[in-house]
């Protein structure tokens, strides 16, 4: 019979729904019945496409002795770390700072009151490895909550006055300047692998806030080194088994330093900031590798993660049916040199194996080799690569595909709005600003409510309960505001003001300009979630930050300009200690640095010479550049305003800290000064 999860909109959580544990959702229900039976409460936080996770379900929550003894000494909650990232960052902290180390399945046991007292991530059903089985914790945690009362409240009381005394350090709410981002430059300098691109060792992960900082800097300082940096890792990533060689997309990262074998799940934030980091990489050189890395991503994206109702599914899990009946890891996605020769006869096997770097041992497992795009000497018939690509792709659309999490996360969906959108415009493809549209409708008319408070998620067109994240208001407005530079459509420059204003009331310290992560009317935790460091997106305080300072720029908005100001006080801070960790908000004080500039271009729609300017300033490599564009005498968007033609010709307009240029008819003279 199914428990309280069959009524949640959560993939993950929907997963769960058949155990015999009889789970709750995180609620006030759960906690205020743990409270009536006086047992504690197990806390289980993971999410869809997380390996392990779904082996200690299989081991531990699908057992009926297990859930015997968990439904009789706790009340079980189960979390979907997408949904509620707030919660699993409150209780990660609480998991790191007592054990040094944090990861999925999080594994918390907490009072009724919600004070944690005792940690872990995956246990085994049998001791293993020096970790005791989950039986043993169960048995422990009971034993001590059942004979140690006073000892459990005293060490759940401590730990929760420790995490609501950490303080950030916030540094002096004063904006970087130049000092504070060559002194980044210089630390990931001495962190990068230059022999195989990227940062740091194993695991390896994709570094786009990184990069998109490394561009922006090359843009406005002509720094070398940051370009060779970015180009390096681009280029490695693209030949290496972390990108999908037949059918575009990254997976979430590299088990190794060289790029060779994945952890196969792919992530839609992945993948959306990856497409906008190459065609950025492209708009800056020019590289074809970087184009055809750009467009493959952007297709992956609309073919295999773009819902029914229009948004973007979450991910594709790791695993798949091996054909046997067995969910492996990667089965999907490897080959051996067998599987070559099926379907591709003797001949172009071998060349496929050569071209794709597939061995007779094996660069996986079980002889089996992910593709990759080694370096090769000569040159190759690229009709005849082509056609084995098809091929190759044809025949593994025949496997067991990979689970899709269907979960619609507002931000995630933000990041991918200004990827396809800017990706549609580069490369004249009006299908792929057609999608964003798509999403981006798609979160105005469900997640948005009428007071413009936006929900977290949604599946299959019904909203979920969880209120926003700072994440969530910054990265859609990130996206509705490259949509309005692309579009020239003002509703998206509203819409974007909608969910700043949010921001500034709700998440905005109004003394120090620090940001929280949840509004300050949310779900009150035991600690108010807090974290400016970059992890797999972008921090949502850096977010709103670049949000709110390419807002400023297109309406004057002079609030909005002072917060994005004072917000990048931490990059000031961390920016020289950590650069690794906050490569977005390194990115925007490159463009608060720069201006950012203005760039209003004024004529008839469908002249070409308006259309030539407007593509003209779309690719500018100015950091943070906002774009305007509409007909003279617009009221569409602010910075259209007092625009007239240039002798009867449309002409652009461009300005910076309160300075204008003289007006420009002449594409190379914008593009001039544009990417100087």
């Amino acid at each position: 019979m199914p428990n309280r999860l069959a009524h949640e909109t959560s993939p993950y959580l929907l997963q769960h729904a058949d155990n015999p544990v009889d789970w709750w959702p995180w609620s006030e229900e759960a906690f205020a019945e743990a409270r009536r039976r006086d047992v504690p409460v197990l806390l289980s936080v993971g999410y869809s496409s997380c390996h392990w996770c779904h082996v200690m379900a299989g081991e531990s929550f699908e057992d009926e002795a297990t859930a015997v003894y968990l439904n009789e000494h706790f009340v079980s909650v189960k979390v979907d770390r997408e949904e509620r990232p707030d919660v699993d960052a409150v209780y990660m902290e609480a998991v790191q700072a007592a054990t040094g180390q944090g990861g999925w399945p999080m594994t918390v046991f907490l009072t009724p009151d919600a004070e944690p007292f005792y940690f872990g991530t995956y246990f085994p059903p049998a001791p293993r490895h020096g970790m005791p089985s989950f039986r043993q914790v169960l048995e422990g945690v009971h034993t001590a909550w059942t004979g140690r009362r006073d000892e459990v409240a005293e060490v759940a009381g401590k730990i929760t006055r420790d995490l609501a005394e950490r303080e950030l350090s916030y540094g002096d709410a004063q904006v970087p300047g130049e000092p504070e981002l060559a002194g980044a430059l210089l630390g990931l300098t001495r962190e990068f692998d230059a022999s195989r691109g990227g940062f740091g060792g194993a695991p390896k992960f994709p570094p786009s806030m990184v990069i998109e900082f490394l561009l922006r800097r090359h843009a406005r300082t002509g720094s070398e080194g940051a370009l060779e940096m970015a180009q390096d890792t681009c280029e490695r990533m693209a030949r290496g088994g972390i990108y999908d060689q037949l059918g575009g997309g990254f997976a979430r990262y590299s088990v190794d330093r060289e790029w060779t074998v994945p952890h196969f799940e792919k992530m839609l934030y992945d993948n959306a900031l990856l497409c906008r980091v190459y065609a950025h990489l492209w708009r800056a050189t020019g590289s074809e590798l970087a184009r055809r890395v750009a467009l493959e991503t952007a297709d992956f994206m609309v073919r295999e993660l773009r819902t029914a109702e229009g948004g973007f599914a979450s991910a594709l899990d790791a695993d798949s049916d091996d054909g046997t009946g067995r969910h492996v890891e990667g089965a999907y996605y490897v080959w051996t040199p067998e599987q070559l020769r099926e379907v591709l006869g003797d001949a172009d096997a071998e060349l496929a194996a050569h071209y794709f770097g597939v061995t007779e041992e094996g660069t996986f497992e079980e002889g089996a080799s992910v593709l990759q795009l080694p370096q090769h000497e000569g040159v190759f018939d690229a009709e005849k690569i082509d056609d084995i690509r098809r091929r190759l792709l044809a025949a593994r659309a025949e496997r067991p595909a990979p689970g899709r999490d269907d979960k619609v996360v507002a931000a995630w969906n933000g990041l991918a709005v200004a990827a396809l959108a800017e990706t549609g415009a580069y490369f004249e493809r009006p299908d792929l600003v057609d999608a964003a549209i798509g999403a981006a409708d798609l979160l105005v008319r469900l997640h948005l409510d009428e007071r413009a408070r936006l929900a977290r998620t949604s599946k299959g067109g019904r909203v979920g309960a969880n209120a926003g994240v700072l994440e969530d208001y910054a990265d859609v407005a990130e996206g509705f505001l490259a949509l309005a530079s692309v579009t020239g459509e003002g509703v998206w420059l509203e819409f974007a003001g909608f969910l700043l204003d949010h921001v500034l009331i709700h998440f905005a310290d109004a003394e120090s300009g620090a940001l929280y992560d949840t509004a300050d009317d949310a779900e009150q935790l035991i600690r108010r979630p807090q974290d400016p460091t970059d992890n797999a997106t972008p921090s949502g305080w850096s977010a709103a930050a670049g949000a709110l300072l390419s807002y400023a720029a297109q309406t004057g908005a002079e609030p909005h300009r002072t917060a994005a100001e004072r917000a990048l006080g931490v990059v000031k801070a961390l920016g020289p200690r950590a650069p690794r960790f906050i490569g977005w908000g390194l990115a925007v004080a490159e463009a608060l640095l720069d201006g950012p500039r203005e760039i209003a271009v004024v004529g008839p729609a469908g002249d070409p010479a308006t259309k030539a300017l407007h593509r003209t300033a779309l690719l500018g490599t100015a950091p943070g550049a906002v774009v305007a564009v509409g007909a003279p005498g617009s009221d569409e968007l602010p910075l259209l305003a007092d625009r007239p033609l240039v002798q009867g010709q449309p002409a652009a307009y461009v300005c910076r800290n309160f300075t204008c240029d003289a007006p420009t008819a002449d594409p190379e003279q914008l593009s001039a000064a544009l990417n100087g």
